[in-house]
């Protein structure tokens, strides 16, 4: 099997938001434990920029052109969170850049698994807003890339970093070109991604949130991986599978409450491997948050070496919780309701 491929670029170190738990060591504390690892047999490789149409397939003009002019005037604060500087600008070209060239890759037949580590990560930025750290969306940026160079009608995005990625929801809400399902705390930051929020016309049951309790842990975490959104993707047949990895659910994690370990990491990862060799699909990995470092890069690690794990795909072991109960029942009442069948 061809090795897998990791982008990053040096310019994740240049976006620089003064203190601030979205630091450049974010980027050193995995590139160090993934080096410790030998890299995990990743070949790595450094990201292009993205184009200006890839990014105009997600973002309008003014957003883009106004993110630029702010960098280039020496940077400022968008919002309370999310702050740039000179150098923000080049990191977040080559952040969206990386996602782009991880799909061509994955969907050229290059490699069947991928991952993008970059900062600033993307997945609060929605269609017209920068927020929550995030500049361009890089992972609804690459959905869409694989929609309009390679073809593919129907893309899983799993989220499991421990805020809503309220703005890949933003984008993607109105179409079923993307299965959006998102696993995080609630009540926290952005406050968005209620169980009510399934999406619209087109995209109507094409999102699916799953909020949980601070206090949550691996059993709910991989819990929910395994018994709800396995199935829907099951039923919804993707041909790629995007991960937003965010590893501030963990239980050393400064910003949220939640109590997931390094093996609740590897163990959402096996469930989506296994999910993955089912379907005859690739992975990719894209970087969002995670602010403890030492966590970071251990479940970055765990994440990528479950992926990338030798042998036969078979799925975890995992108990349903009842709230993966709760969750997988509504799903099921919906995808009947819209005649789909049972996974």
């Amino acid at each position: 099997m061809a090795a897998p491929v990791l982008f990053h670029h040096p310019s994740s170190l240049e976006h620089d938001p003064g203190p601030h738990p979205e630091q450049p060591a974010r980027i050193t504390a995995i590139q160090r434990a993934l080096q410790e690892r030998d890299w995990l047999g990743f070949q790595r490789r450094e990201s292009p920029e993205v184009t200006r149409g890839q990014l105009e397939a997600v973002h309008p003009a003014r957003l883009i052109d106004g993110l630029r002019a702010l960098c280039a005037s020496g940077g400022g604060a968008i919002d309370a969170d999310t702050i740039v500087s000179k150098g923000s600008w080049g990191a977040a070209l080559h952040s969206a850049g990386g996602a782009v060239a991880m799909v061509d890759v994955l969907l050229g037949g290059e490699a069947p698994l991928a991952a993008s580590v970059h900062r600033p990560p993307g997945h609060h930025a929605e269609i017209t807003r920068a927020m929550g750290f995030c500049l361009f969306n890089n992972v609804a940026v690459a959905a869409r890339h694989a929609r309009d160079a390679h073809g593919v009608g129907r893309v899983l995005i799993l989220d499991f970093d421990v805020h809503h990625g309220n703005g890949t929801q933003d984008v993607f809400y109105a179409t079923d070109e993307v299965l959006f399902a998102s696993i995080h705390q609630s009540p926290l930051y952005p406050g968005t991604g209620a169980p009510t929020e399934h999406g619209t016309g087109a995209g109507a049951g094409h999102t699916l949130n799953m909020p949980v309790p601070g206090g949550s842990g691996d059993a709910v975490f991989t819990s929910l991986v395994e018994h709800v959104v396995v199935p829907a993707a099951r039923r919804y047949a993707p041909g790629l599978i995007l991960v937003s990895a965010g590893f501030d659910a963990h239980a050393d994690d400064p910003l949220a409450d939640c109590r997931v370990s390094d093996a609740g990491y590897a163990t959402m990862a096996s469930s989506v491997r296994a999910l993955a060799a089912e379907l005859g699909v690739p992975v990719g990995v894209v970087l969002e948050g995670g602010y403890d470092l030492g966590a970071l890069g251990r479940g970055m690690v765990a994440t990528l070496s479950a992926l990338a794990a030798d042998g036969d795909a078979q799925p975890p072991e995992v108990a349903e919780h009842e709230l993966a109960a709760a969750y997988r029942r509504a799903g099921e009442a919906a995808a009947a309701a819209r005649g789909l069948p049972p996974s």
